[in-house]
């Protein structure tokens, strides 16, 4: 007798944490493709991002969800707002913490929100590569008393340290039950919104301060050209005059440049040519409209 397969297995997975402790990282590594745009700087990730992993009779969805902060703006509140949302419709989150800074009290509370939600946490310290194992144990207990995690998990995402274990354990814990993606999926993400992305990723790599935080990008136009390759126009919004003069730079250097690495990106990511054109416009108060959170995935918060 032949031995029957394994059920398949599916379920969401949320990774939650304060700006900065590394999700669009894990996620990036665990399903080996970039998905979610990476920089050095907080709170850039602005909306929920899924990357489907399979991992033997499972496909994990995992979903990068904005960091968890203080909100003061519109958008801030919607980013925030997101997150929780993903942590609720999941199977199961994950606080990932930045191992280096420890305990925060932004951390604290993002542990004791997700203890009174109640569901199946499990706590993922991150960075362990950049501290050491004697801070590391006392770590993990005062994480533990404030919220009981149901398992912890210790990982580089860098490197890839505790990334085996834990994605054969996170397809052990997903519910069973039918694929709910195509298995050669790696994300939802459309090619407009990757695109719009990957500009604004080189926003944040090559402008300083409160630029990037006051810019949008929003993919205008998409045109499909019959030599294969894609004609692409974006719009950046900037809050204020100031911003857009730095973006643009003298004589447009700077925003040439962003454009031409955002287009070698898109190049790369998408297997083909690409023609990207940015346009920078002014629009005082973006971050409070409806119809740009809109375009960025997000629900409006009021």
């Amino acid at each position: 007798m032949s031995e029957q397969s394994p059920p398949s297995r599916c379920g969401f997975v949320a990774i939650l944490g304060a700006p900065n402790a590394g999700k669009s990282t894990l996620l990036n590594r665990l399903t080996g493709a970039k998905l979610s745009i990476v920089t050095p700087k907080a709170q850039t990730t602005r909306f929920r991002v899924l990357g489907i992993l399979l991992r033997g009779p499972a496909q994990i969805l995992l979903v990068d969800t904005p960091g968890i902060f203080a909100p003061r703006r519109r958008l801030d509140r919607a980013m925030v707002r997101a997150a929780w949302t993903g942590a609720q419709d999941a199977d199961l989150a994950l606080l990932l913490v930045d191992a280096r800074v420890g305990l925060t009290d932004g951390v604290r509370a993002i542990a004791e929100g997700l203890r009174s939600r109640g569901g199946r946490v499990w706590l993922v310290l991150n960075k362990i590569d950049l501290t050491t194992p004697q801070r590391l144990l006392p770590l993990t207990a005062e994480l533990n008393a404030l919220a009981g995690f149901e398992h912890t998990y210790m990982v580089s995402a860098v490197n890839g340290e505790g990334l085996n274990e834990l994605a054969d354990a996170l397809a052990a814990a997903v519910p069973p039950g039918p694929h709910l993606y195509p298995d050669d999926n790696l994300t939802d993400l459309s090619d407009r919104l990757l695109a719009a992305e990957v500009v604004r990723e080189q926003i944040f790599l090559q402008t300083h301060e409160e630029v990037p935080y006051g810019t949008t990008v929003e993919t205008e136009n998409w045109q499909e050209r019959r030599d294969g390759s894609v004609r692409i126009e974006a719009t950046v919004y900037v809050a204020r005059a100031g911003q857009k003069a730095i973006l643009i730079g003298e004589g447009g250097r700077r925003i040439r440049d962003i454009g031409a690495r955002a287009r070698k990106e898109l190049a790369g990511l998408l297997d083909r040519q690409v023609h990207l054109f940015l346009n920078v416009r002014q629009r005082t108060g973006w971050d409070e409209e409806a119809a740009r959170l809109r375009a960025l995935g997000l629900d409006d918060p009021g």
